[in-house]
């Protein structure tokens, strides 16, 4: 899983980021994104793209990644922006907020996906690049446990949305909250499944 990194930080660049969003699908919540720069040699045990962890694994690693981070960035874009501008944009500047958002600025970024944000910097699209570089995984796993963390809170103040189960999926008993309760404060409105309840 080093490979790419391994092959830049042969090149002589010092840090490489690795930039990762969770939250496109959902019909409710933000999108996020996370921003990861380790030191060269940096191994984190057990890494892999988020969605192929069980959320106690995510969770663990979640705080061996932030001990381990020469620099990181979490960064979320809300409903009502993806709502102005689309998920894919609204995806694209949660990228740019999160590497603008580092301490430590990055010399080469690695994107996961085959979409990046202009940069003045030298980077590149990984296509499932949360199964290839390092960095970009663990943005992977922190943009999708600060995003469950979230959405479950949002439970709380949403109960009959259920939440904590689906963290905003479109699942069936989501979209029959959502028929029966129209949109929450948090739901994207023109997103299909939402848009049609929409007043």
């Amino acid at each position: 899983m080093l490979e790419y990194e391994n092959r830049l930080w042969s090149a002589g660049y010092k840090f490489v980021a690795g930039v990762d969003e969770a939250g496109r699908g959902p019909l409710a919540g933000p999108v996020y994104a996370a921003a990861v720069i380790f030191k060269e040699g940096t191994v984190i045990e057990g890494i892999n793209d988020s969605k192929k962890l069980s959320e106690k694994k995510r969770e663990y690693l979640y705080d061996v990644i932030i001990e381990k981070a020469l620099a990181y960035k979490i960064v979320s874009v809300d409903a009502a922006e993806i709502d102005k501008i689309n998920i894919l944009n609204a995806s694209l500047k949660a990228f740019s907020l999160a590497v603008d958002g580092l301490s430590q600025k990055p010399d080469y970024v690695l994107f996961d996906g085959n979409r990046a944000p202009q940069m003045t910097i030298p980077f590149e699209a990984v296509v499932k690049g949360d199964a290839k570089v390092q960095a970009i995984a663990a943005a992977s796993v922190l943009a999708k446990v600060a995003r469950d963390r979230y959405i479950t809170e949002m439970d709380k103040i949403y109960p009959e949305y259920g939440f904590a189960g689906h963290k905003g999926y479109p699942t069936k008993e989501h979209k029959a909250a959502v028929e029966k309760y129209g949109p929450s404060p948090i739901h994207r409105l023109t997103f299909r499944g939402v848009s049609e309840h929409v007043k």
